[in-house]
């Protein structure tokens, strides 16, 4: 839990300083890549920290380390298997796995099945990345816990909008950034 916490407190003093929508910050990512590795002792040693093992507090701080992994492709997607485990198990519930799956098909490039992952749009907005069946997006989340994706969305009107050379620039140095760490060829 205290590796959690201070993920979070890094990511807030980054984004209290404007600094964490310029691209994957060098501080983000150490805090990211420590947690990962000491996570994954613990994962070796116990298995996936499920409920039983840390409690839902502890359960949730591993997932939230996972989730935030994002330079490390292979320990997300093998996070996954585990986490699919835990769910069944009723170790964890499953919108972390959700939320997991939807991050890796995101920066794999590939379409969304729950709808958790947001992206910029060619206009600047906060947009959905793209969902691989629309139609069923919300029964789907339903069927995880989570609630219609219409709740997440954000109005035009309310968000900090970039500019379209902005959008451009943030699309292309994510495909760069997810070349070189592996998460697309």
């Amino acid at each position: 839990m205290a590796m959690a916490a201070e993920d979070l407190r890094v990511r807030q003093q980054l984004l209290d300083a404007g600094k964490l929508d310029q691209g994957y910050n060098w501080a983000m990512e150490i805090v990211h890549r420590h947690n990962a590795a000491r996570l994954r002792q613990i994962i070796q040693t116990h298995g996936w920290p499920g409920k039983s093992l840390v409690g839902e507090d502890g359960s949730e701080a591993a997932w939230l380390i996972v989730q935030h992994s994002i330079a490390e492709p292979e320990f997300q997607r093998a996070a996954v298997l585990l986490l699919e485990d835990a769910v069944a198990a009723g170790e964890a519930p499953a919108w972390q796995l959700a939320y997991l799956v939807d991050r890796i098909a995101y920066f794999e490039g590939r379409p969304q099945r729950y709808g958790t992952q947001f992206d910029t749009s060619e206009n600047g907005y906060c947009v959905p990345w793209t969902i691989e069946d629309p139609q069923r997006v919300n029964q789907l989340r339903a069927a995880v816990g989570l609630g219609p994706i219409q709740e997440r969305m954000i109005p035009p009107s309310e968000q900090k909008c970039v500019s379209r050379e902005q959008a451009r620039q943030q699309r292309s140095e994510l495909e760069q950034w997810a070349k070189r760490v592996g998460w697309r060829k």
